[in-house]
């Protein structure tokens, strides 16, 4: 994207603008507060509309008086670091530290003496029965690339800033070593931090549910053959990494119908479909042959999965458009769909996945700045475009 003086979508610093989906194909003009004290330092230099990715940094409106911990559970190579750490919060920076309940009911946790007089001190919540959206500043994860994942599913719409500590397998979205997390913290906490706005997807799933209606006589004797009759049922979600449409354990192909904006581009025969987000670009979509591409980038990846076709390639499309995809007629046998490895269930004829870019991205803390944590992290992670060298050839070798 080049320098933009003309009427652009912009990416609005208030709060009063309502979060309307545009219709522009550079997608949705993501939210720049995240949690309750949290919002993007504006630069006044800048001479773009859509403000510079590079130039995103982290700003508090207020100082930060709450932090949520995510820890990886039953990992227990975490119980030192997640005591510390707390401690280090509760203690030091004088910060209300919350926990998920199941966290410390494990019994490593519950059976310490010495870390129960400051676990006491904590807020607990439960997954899906209690609200902490306005609740927490900002967001610290203790594990891998999961745990931010779900961390993520926590919050359904703004999410506050999180700081991510590589403590689990790949950490390819883990940016932070726990070795100087006191200074780092410090650092965050006074709102000295590069952040990357990582787009999510917003998905609906619209079930249709059939029941067969009894049908009851004059003398009340029931009748199993009634009549059938629907009804509807919505759920949603945000998603950080991807959508996953698969044929589940049936051994037939899938077969789903892929609508852009209400037209139907294609038919997918094959083993599934991936629709992933930049960020997810460099995950289960790159494992089916998908191109890797930077979380900066305004855009939505279709990947097919195993396709019965030489010529289905995935491909890349506008952050703005709208997807749906449903059960083919000639579908043999339902699909199974899953967001961001979770939630999985059944789809039918009838239900439909609708897919289009959240207003609502996460607020991912960077340790150097975005282009160098992703270049980072694809050739510690992944081994990018690693190989031995070719040798010099010298003058002398070229006259041979």
């Amino acid at each position: 994207m080049g320098w933009v003086t003309a009427k652009v979508a912009t990416y609005s610093l208030s709060r009063k603008v309502p979060r309307m989906r545009t219709q522009s194909l550079h997608g949705p003009s993501p939210v720049t507060t995240f949690g309750p004290k949290a919002c993007m330092l504006q630069n006044p230099h800048t001479v773009m509309h859509i403000q510079d990715p590079a130039s995103q940094r982290l700003t508090w409106n207020k100082p930060p008086k709450s932090v949520l911990v995510i820890k990886k559970i039953r990992d227990a190579g975490l119980l030192q670091p997640f005591k510390e750490l707390c401690m280090f919060l509760t203690e030091v920076k004088n910060l209300i530290v919350y926990v998920e309940k199941k966290v410390l009911d494990d019994p490593a946790i519950s059976d310490d003496e010495n870390f129960t007089v400051v676990s006491k001190k904590f807020c607990t919540f439960r997954e899906d029965l209690d609200d902490i959206s306005n609740r927490v500043d900002f967001i610290i994860c203790l594990g891998g690339d999961g745990t931010l994942l779900y961390a993520s599913s926590l919050f359904q719409e703004s999410v506050p800033p999180v700081m991510a500590f590589h403590l689990g397998s790949l950490g390819f979205l883990t940016p932070f070593k726990f070795d100087t997390y006191q200074s780092q913290l410090t650092q965050i906490i006074e709102g000295n931090a590069a952040i990357i706005l990582r787009s999510r997807l917003k998905v609906c799933v619209l079930k249709e549910n059939w029941e067969k209606m009894a049908r009851v006589e004059e003398k009340g004797i029931i009748l199993t053959n009634g009549d059938l009759e629907s009804s509807r049922n919505t759920m949603q979600y945000q998603v950080l990494n991807e959508v996953v449409v698969d044929r589940g354990p049936s051994s037939y192909l899938s077969n789903v119908d892929l609508f852009l904006d209400g037209h139907l581009i294609t038919t997918v025969q094959g083993d599934g479909l991936i629709v992933s987000t930049p960020t997810g670009s460099t995950a289960y979509a790159v494992a089916a042959g998908a191109s890797m591409i930077h979380p900066n980038v305004p855009a939505i990846m279709i990947t097919p999965i195993c396709p019965h076709s030489l010529s289905f390639r995935p491909i890349v499309v506008p952050a703005g458009v709208q997807l749906k995809i449903m059960l083919s007629c000639e579908a043999r046998n339902t699909a199974w769909v899953s967001f961001d490895g979770r939630k999985r269930q059944e789809i039918c004829h009838g239900d439909s996945i609708t897919i289009t870019t959240s207003c609502f991205p996460v607020p991912s803390i960077c340790f150097r700045d975005p282009v160098n944590d992703w270049f980072e992290s694809l050739a510690q992670c992944l081994h990018w475009n690693v190989r031995k060298k070719q040798n010099y050839l010298s003058s002398e070798d070229e006259d041979n």
